[in-house]
């Protein structure tokens, strides 16, 4: 995909209801993104649906690299968008998991998170959502290194 390219994912869920919802990522450059009609003014590097609460609808999970106002550095993070009156709207924008997000995946319910640690090394981990948020589950790895890590993660 190149700078100047316009990229548009579209994805069709069927929710529990008998409308399907429909989430758009449309690039219009390096920083600038809209879901939807949801302007994301940060670069994304991952995109992805599912049903993170729940709730029998589907959710669009984007991640996305930026600053928060109580840690300045330029790191990934994810939010999590969920469509009301077929409006985007945010479900959670969040600014850490445990550690250094380096990727995440939606699978089964859960989201399993590619993390560093202070001490470089890499942690796998199943967080669940929880009333406002993702809550940590349950460690599939902890302080092993990048192969072990992204083998754990793709499981």
């Amino acid at each position: 995909m190149t700078a100047t390219a316009t990229l548009i994912m579209t994805l069709l869920m069927a929710a529990t209801h008998a409308t399907a919802q429909q989430y758009r990522l449309h690039r219009e450059h390096d920083s600038l993104y809209w879901l939807n009609e949801w302007r994301l003014p940060y670069p994304v590097y991952q995109f992805q649906t599912g049903d993170v609460n729940g709730d029998g609808s589907e959710d669009a999970l984007v991640g996305v690299v930026k600053a928060t106002r109580f840690d300045p550095h330029m790191r990934r993070r994810l939010f999590v968008f969920k469509q009301v009156g077929g409006k985007v709207r945010p479900l959670w924008l969040g600014s850490r998991l445990g550690g250094t997000l380096c990727n995440f995946r939606f699978d089964d319910g859960r989201v399993r998170s590619l993390e560093t640690t202070a001490d470089s090394l890499y942690v796998v981990a199943d967080y669940r959502w929880e009333g406002f948020g993702l809550q940590f589950e349950r460690y599939l790895a902890k302080g092993v290194d990048r192969a072990t890590a992204d083998s754990l993660f793709a499981e």
